[in-house]
């Protein structure tokens, strides 16, 4: 067959002899004379190394770019092994693979090949083929060689960076090293081998042994790294590079993700968490250039939207695999997210709980909107509690409830009061003659006249501007006042019974008097008030009124001091300290007989 003619570009040679078998002659004479053939394939087949260099003659001076030898078994048949010596012209080989090489002797082979017939290889892959040292000649001859794998071998740090070989040149062009299934251990030394590739860009250690401890300083260069099937638990990322763009972590061990630990990464853009252990994807994680991210066969129960939104350009997503919860968790990732990023959706998503819908697939899975929207379900209680309480307080407000809720709290702060006064009143003496209650209206009259008459005669008064303490409730300083005076003096007007705070002096007042079974009301009337114009709070005042004398502000100035006179009588006593006492004990005595009525 003439392939040239029939412009073939690719042949495969598939078990192109048989075990144990010599040849003598050169069948590979015609590949030499090809001009259109580009690419040899031999496979499953036995080769002598005799045979080897008979057909590697005829390669380098053919048409070849690309040489596969796959699943070969290779018997050294002559005494010096595989010897290719320089040949007096160029060649265009350019990729060359040798992957699963049985060795039929138990002696490592010998090859001695110049390497000017391989320093234009771009590509070049042993593997499967047992060895455990790279020759020092291979690292640095090849300065063409941009791709070199060495998986599944039994190299080791020691192997692949020999002490006898120099560690300057090594690889000068190379941009992707495959270093899978192999034996290597310390990470700390591998990365610091790699900074003498100044090339490289990738780097692939799945399926070692790798242990990490010490501090690793990768090179800027180096973008992506491959660590998959290798035992390294959570710390992993401590000992990874900013710099990477692509980094695979599956099955490495991995069942938490530190919070922040994605952001130590700002040029991330893959992503591969597969075959860990991992529970939850941490909310607010940011990755703004991650665009694909693999998190299958995790232990995964529901994908978080903020999660997702750390992650603005991502395109793919492969989640599959996890036991997801169907229930509200799931709720965001069902009815929201864009399921065309899902590289594996939907026959990779089940259910695994609740016990009733575990083994469904996760797209029949189907949800109330209302459960699953607390917020909508906090606006919905928030406005029925909000229409209640406006009717209610639309009741209160027509039933004048808010000063009965005020009155009834100070009557219960007066009755707990009241129930440990006895005992202190045994022994008790009144700091102030009188309280005086006044509305801020009239102010100017009590700062101007009332105080100062009533103090020239040598009278204690207790004014609320000058004498309530500061920082103390506004209730607890009414309550202790009107308690600390001989007479509690309310100077009445319009403003008076039109004020909140009047009202609650009056109102402990007469609940102390009527305590007590005393009569220390005094009413001044500083005006006429008009019985109608009295508020329904007020309406007790009326009664007050009534049955008590009160006296009234005269404008004549005569009267005025009668007036004076008499309202200094009230207050006065004529041995105050003993008659005090006296009064003290006798409310005491009678605060026993009082109770049982009240009871």
């Amino acid at each position: 067959m003439d392939f040239d003619q029939t412009q073939t570009k690719k042949i495969q040679l598939v078990k192109l002899f048989p075990d144990q078998c010599t040849i003598k002659t050169d069948p590979f004479m015609a590949f030499k004379d090809l001009r259109v053939l580009s690419n040899l394939s031999i496979v499953d087949t036995w080769l002598n190394s005799s045979v080897m260099v008979k057909l590697f003659r005829n390669v380098w001076k053919s048409s070849f770019e690309e040489t596969m030898f796959l699943n070969i078994t290779y018997n050294e048949d002559t005494p010096e092994g595989f010897r290719l010596p320089k040949q007096n012209h160029t060649t265009n080989l350019r990729a060359f693979v040798l992957d699963g090489v049985h060795h039929h002797q138990y002696h490592y082979p010998t090859f001695n090949v110049s390497m000017e017939l391989v320093n234009k290889l771009t590509y070049l892959k042993f593997s499967g083929t047992g060895m455990n040292i790279l020759p020092c000649n291979l690292i640095s001859a090849i300065k063409s060689l941009q791709f070199l794998d060495l998986s599944n071998n039994l190299l080791d740090e020691g192997g692949l960076w020999w002490f006898g070989c120099s560690s300057h040149k090594v690889f000068p062009a190379l941009r992707k090293l495959s270093l899978s299934h192999n034996r290597f251990n310390d990470l700390a030394e591998i990365a610091k081998k790699v900074n003498d590739m100044k090339f490289l860009k990738s780097l692939d250690l799945s399926f070692n042994s790798v242990t990490i401890g010490k501090p690793c300083f990768w090179p800027p260069h180096l973008i992506e790294l491959s660590l998959s099937h290798n035992n390294l638990g959570n710390n992993v990322f401590r000992y990874l590079s900013p710099y990477f763009e692509k980094i695979d972590l599956s099955k490495t061990g991995i069942s938490v993700i530190p919070l922040n630990t994605i952001s130590l990464f700002p040029r991330l853009k893959y992503l591969y968490l597969s075959f860990n252990s991992i529970q939850v994807i941490p909310p607010n994680l940011q990755a703004p250039k991650l665009v694909s991210l693999h998190i299958d066969q995790n232990a995964i129960t529901f994908i978080n939207q903020k999660t997702m939104e750390g992650f603005p350009k991502l395109s793919t997503l492969k989640a599959g695999h996890n036991p997801f919860s169907c229930d509200c968790d799931s709720f965001w990732f069902m009815t929201a997210f864009n399921k065309s990023v899902l590289s594996d959706w939907p026959q990779d998503y089940t259910c695994s709980t609740p016990p009733s819908f575990s083994g469904h697939r996760l797209e029949t899975y189907e949800r109330r909107w209302l459960p699953c929207q607390p917020g909508l379900q906090a606006a919905v209680v928030l406005c029925v509690l909000f229409m209640v309480g406006t009717a209610l307080a639309i009741t209160v407000y027509a039933c004048d409830g808010v000063w009965y809720t005020k009155m009834l709290w100070v009557w219960i702060r007066m009755k707990r009061r009241g129930y440990k006064r006895a005992d202190r009143l045994l022994n008790a003496t009144f700091r102030y003659h009188a309280f005086i209650s006044y509305s801020q209206h009239d102010s100017t009259w009590v700062g101007s006249q009332l105080v100062p008459e009533l103090e020239r005669s040598g009278l204690s008064l207790c004014v609320h501007e000058r004498d309530f303490e500061p920082g103390k409730w506004i209730v607890d300083n009414i309550i202790h006042c009107v308690e600390d005076s001989y007479k509690s003096l309310f100077i009445l007007s319009k403003h008076f019974v039109q004020s909140e705070w009047c009202n609650y002096e009056l109102f402990f007042a007469q609940h102390r008097a009527i305590s007590v079974n005393d009569d220390s009301l005094v009413f001044v009337l500083l005006e006429p008030i008009p019985t109608d114009s009295l508020p329904k709070k007020f309406l007790k005042l009326r009664t007050l009124l009534r049955r008590k004398t009160y006296l009234e502000w005269p404008a004549d100035e005569r009267k005025q001091r009668v007036f004076w006179c008499n309202l200094k009588a009230i207050l006065q006593t004529l041995d105050q300290s003993r008659i005090l006492k006296d009064v003290a004990t006798d409310i005491a005595e009678m605060c026993h007989l009082i109770d049982r009525r009240c009871l």
